[in-house]
């Protein structure tokens, strides 16, 4: 299923704004890396035949694109629809180019005309809607802007959902809705309350209410999911993982927030590939799925392992602090997050790779394609860049030898 009107790339549909050519130019990287997807496989649904994925050519919904498009290729036609931001990357998914059952469309989810437009062109039955600013840093400074993209964005998605009558409308969140969790608190179910902290968090809380609106008064088919730290390769290096990769990987130190103390869950993009898949296919209409991973770990213990990971030496306190360093923390960074992930495991899904297994498939897939999958990094591997429309630009932030302790907070019950 290519599109009707293409830029000269197979499977391309442009959108009528357009955007700064850089995100169309190929220099073949793709070609050299491995093309990963997940490792599930079900009995394709009869009633799901064609898949708008947003944020397709981003993160964690690359992952599904490919995965849906080379385990389905008979039975689903998938469509990656993504404006392209400054943290995207065509490289994700240029080797679908050549398969018939995927189409780029080049839209964005506040543009009501472009997402309506791609609805009905490709005749869309199920939505994987994961568009969104993601970056919590950035959202402390760019408040409005993430309220624009995860609430008003969700909003016209929905609103062109119900307009063509979607089947399926599968909901993309996050963990952080529910806000900060004590280390001696249960894990979170679905039915725990939302907490948001930061406005990223708020925002994807805000978004959530908007979906749960248009099942309620118009019967919208809708099922929300709430993901732990997704990490692996194809992710932008201004999240952890990558980032610390990218600078050990240049021979500069990794810059930790504040005393390096906060902890987050993280799963691997291929088990979370499988989750989605699992979600539709075995998920329940209006129900809420976590997807809960047993790896926490510490930002200043996840630098520990990188360097092992590295072989970078780091035993004498010397060592580590030469690889190292510190910075101010966010206004407000949420101890930890923990939820419950029973329900979905009670689908099938399981959680198949150890964080020791995908730190070391991430850490070689970054050290070979970091550097040239987005072109020049460096800007974006400061302890704070600052993102004006699709550019980035460094920070100046201080840097010390030692941790930056946080003020001491109450964390409310």
């Amino acid at each position: 299923m290519t599109a009707s009107h293409t830029n000269g790339t197979n499977g391309v549909h442009p959108a009528s704004n357009g955007h700064k050519p850089r995100f169309f130019e190929d220099y073949g990287i793709w070609k050299q890396a491995p093309v990963l997807t997940g490792s599930t496989k079900f009995e394709p649904l009869p009633d799901v035949k064609n898949i708008m994925i947003t944020g397709g050519a981003g993160f964690i919904a690359c992952w599904l694109v490919r995965h849906l498009t080379l385990t389905y290729p008979h039975a689903y036609n998938v469509v990656s629809f993504d404006k392209l931001d400054y943290c995207s990357s065509l490289n994700n998914t240029r080797m679908l180019n050549d398969k018939r059952n995927f189409t780029f469309y080049h839209g964005d989810i506040t543009n009501p005309s472009e997402v309506l437009d791609c609805m009905e062109r490709y005749n869309i039955d199920t939505i994987f809607h994961f568009a969104a600013q993601s970056h919590v840093d950035l959202s402390f400074g760019n408040s409005y802007g993430f309220t624009h993209t995860n609430v008003y964005g969700t909003h016209v998605m929905l609103e062109s959902a119900k307009k063509i009558g979607i089947k399926r409308f599968i909901h993309i969140s996050t963990d952080e809705v529910y806000g900060e969790v004590k280390d001696d608190d249960d894990d979170l179910l679905e039915t725990s309350i939302l907490a948001p902290t930061n406005p990223y968090a708020a925002s994807k809380a805000a978004a959530e209410m908007l979906v749960n609106s248009y099942m309620k008064s118009f019967k919208l088919p809708v099922i929300i999911v709430r993901s732990n730290n997704v990490y692996g390769p194809h992710q932008f290096p201004e999240k952890i993982i990558p980032k610390f990769t990218c600078l050990l990987n240049r021979h500069r130190p990794a810059i930790l927030h504040g005393d390096g103390s906060p902890t987050r869950r993280y799963l691997f993009a291929g088990d979370a590939a499988d989750a989605f898949d699992t979600i539709l296919h075995k998920g329940a209409l209006g129900q809420i799925y976590n997807v809960g991973s047993y790896d926490e770990i510490s930002n200043i213990q996840l630098c520990r392992m990188l360097l092992d990971e590295m072989s970078i030496p780091h035993e004498t306190q010397e060592e580590f602090r030469k690889w190292v360093k510190y910075t101010h923390d966010r206004p407000f960074n949420d101890h930890r997050y923990a939820v419950d992930g029973n329900k979905l495991r009670k689908l099938g899904w399981e959680q198949k790779t150890t964080f020791a297994e995908g730190l070391k498939i991430t850490v070689d897939w970054y050290r070979r394609f970091g550097e040239e999958w987005w072109g020049d990094i460096s800007k974006v591997l400061s302890p704070f860049p600052i993102v004006v429309e699709t550019e980035v630009m460094s920070d100046k932030e201080e840097i010390s030898d030692e941790p930056q302790l946080p003020e001491k907070r109450e964390v409310s019950a």
